[in-house]
């Protein structure tokens, strides 16, 4: 089981000190794909970082503003171009002058889409900074490092706090939640590596943009692990009892899971499915969604 961390005091708008060195601003836009709403990280004080602005809403911008009167931002991050992430960052990097920094979305922003698919792309991102793996963006302070974490989706990146020993996880790994792989762009072979990654770090806390931090960094991220190797396991299975289609498993696989997250829940069996095929542990007539799928 994966050790949840759901609790989480807050208020819509309201800039909370959690820690030393962060803030927090939530947006109101809760969802069965953003849980309370988008967390916006504001690190440092007087010259800050802002991480993942969130969606463009003029409430939440107002309340973004109030939190950073008096102060100059000199960096806007961005984990990925999802649009409960990045659309803000523009009109807010333009309203203090600062770049916004990210790793760019592929050149067709498309991806896998289904019915109550809520969380989908910001077509119009495109950071001023390139960031590539290890890149360091620094303050008063506060240092930052581009930790490059495909999977979620191909342009995914996290921040390490160095003086926290924490990382700004994105929607990589979240506390309330597993993430979801959205094939094409996800990818779950990538995903598995980048969990590693962030596992050989050892990180004191996560932040993630939904929800609560992880405090126990290493034993939910193996946890993490073990779940989707555990689904993984499930996939097989059901192939073996003769399902062979994507859409005619999920409603058993996902029985105890919000139907709402049915469609997203499908595009994570996909991403499992697509790196079976790779592995030469399954065999697929067509592709995708639609495509027919048995065991090698």
């Amino acid at each position: 089981m994966i050790p949840f961390v759901r609790e989480l005091a807050f208020e819509y708008g309201r800039c909370d000190q959690v820690s030393p060195l962060i803030r927090r601003v939530i947006a109101r836009n809760p969802g069965p794909f953003t849980y309370t709403g988008t967390g916006v990280y504001i690190v440092g004080q007087g010259q800050v970082a802002v991480i993942d602005p969130g969606p463009d809403l003029p409430e939440h911008f107002e309340a973004l503003k109030a939190a950073l009167a008096g102060e100059r931002v000199s960096h806007v991050l961005v984990t990925h171009h999802h649009l409960d992430h990045s659309p803000l960052a523009r009109p807010l990097a333009e309203l203090f002058g600062a770049k916004v920094l990210g790793r760019p979305a592929p050149p067709d922003h498309s991806e896998a889409a289904a019915p109550g698919l809520e969380e989908g792309a910001d077509d119009r991102f495109r950071p001023d900074v390139e960031l590539a793996d290890g890149d360091v963006i620094s303050g008063p302070g506060w240092t930052l490092e581009a930790v490059a974490t495909p999977g979620h989706t191909s342009n995914h990146v996290c921040f390490a706090l160095k003086e926290e020993n924490a990382l700004f996880s994105g929607d990589h790994v979240m506390g309330w939640s597993t993430t979801v792989i959205t094939p094409p762009d996800g990818d779950m072979g990538d995903y598995f590596a980048s969990l590693a990654k962030v596992r050989a770090r050892n990180f004191d806390t996560l932040w993630p943009t939904h929800g609560a931090p992880v405090r126990e960094v290493t034993p939910f991220i193996d946890a993490y692990i073990a779940h989707r190797q555990a689904r993984e396991a499930q996939i097989l299975e059901a192939l073996g009892a003769g399902f062979t289609s994507i859409p005619a498993m999920v409603p058993s696989l996902y029985a105890a899971v919000d139907p709402r997250l049915h469609p997203a829940a499908a595009l994570s069996v996909l991403a499992h499915m697509n790196q079976l095929v790779k592995e030469g542990r399954v065999l697929a007539e067509g592709d995708g969604l639609g495509g027919q799928y048995r065991l090698a």
